[in-house]
């Protein structure tokens, strides 16, 4: 599976989250045995992360996984472009697969 570019927009200062549900060929895809992560940097090639996502499949049986950033970690970011990438993973990674890949536009806040 290759993975689906999805970007997404963030208030900084703001609590972040969204959900997906995935599914491969029309067909909700069962992730119990699955974990998920994801990461933000400020350029694709940087070693050093701007946030980790919190990430938690919140019902494996219909597809769905979480993510999200609290205010605090968001508060922390500048405004700008990022880059992220969501995960799918089994234990100890014998299975690794990317999702979902794309760009982070973190708009700033005015009122702090």
């Amino acid at each position: 599976m290759t993975a689906a570019n999805y970007n997404l927009f963030i208030d900084q200062g703001s609590d972040f989250a969204i959900q997906f549900t995935i599914s491969e060929s029309g067909v909700v895809k069962d992730l119990t045995g699955y974990y998920a992560r994801a990461q933000l940097r400020s350029r694709k090639a940087d070693t050093t992360l701007a946030a980790t996502f919190t990430c938690t499949i919140s019902s494996p049986t219909l597809g769905k996984i979480d993510m999200s950033l609290g205010n605090s970690i968001t508060t922390a970011l500048t405004a700008g472009i990022y880059y992220y990438d969501l995960e799918l993973y089994t234990a100890n990674d014998a299975i690794v697969t990317r999702l979902l890949e794309g760009q982070a536009t973190v708009s700033q806040e005015v009122t702090r």
